[in-house]
């Protein structure tokens, strides 16, 4: 458990919600293309067809992630505790699928609205992520689950 002031939390303490730090980046990038650069990408079918295989790649992390959360009995939320380390399904690709397919639905919806800003600013919401969310889930699994968590470390990348 990670201590705090006065007693114990069980959970990592992220900076924010991932969904909302994405979801900020995004709309930030978007708001600025139509609002004060004007810049959008050409339309064309290669982006639209890169969209949609980004959108349904991310989908696909998210949804297996999120079953397998289910199936565990654990909560999906990084401010909530977590009651078991899920290392099946894409957690044996990634050790942060639902990052992974966050940033690729972000990705998907910069190519569809046609906002380079926006993916250019994907890069600052993953290493947001990073920094904020998942070195503190890290540290959070490695004092609650100990060798077990460090094994599945060991095993499985943190991003692809």
């Amino acid at each position: 458990m990670t201590a705090v002031s006065g007693g114990t939390r069980d959970h990592p303490g992220v900076i924010a919600p991932p969904p909302l730090v994405f979801a900020g980046f995004l709309a930030a990038g978007v708001l600025a293309d139509s609002y004060v650069t004007g810049w959008s990408l050409p339309q064309s079918v290669v982006l639209a067809v890169l969209a949609v295989l980004c959108g349904g790649a991310g989908l696909v992390f998210l949804a297996d992630a999120l079953g397998l959360f289910r199936r565990a009995g654990t909560r999906p939320e990084p401010w909530q505790p977590t009651t078991a380390i899920v290392t099946g399904g894409v957690y044996g690709i990634t050790r942060n699928p639902m990052y992974v397919g966050m940033a690729l639905v972000c990705a998907a919806v910069a190519l569809a609205l046609g906002s380079p800003l926006a993916l250019a600013l994907l890069p600052a919401a993953v290493l947001v992520i990073h920094r904020g969310v998942i070195l503190c889930e890290e540290r959070y699994l490695e004092e609650k689950f100990g060798a077990e968590y460090l094994a599945y470390k060991a095993r499985v990348r943190r991003w692809l």
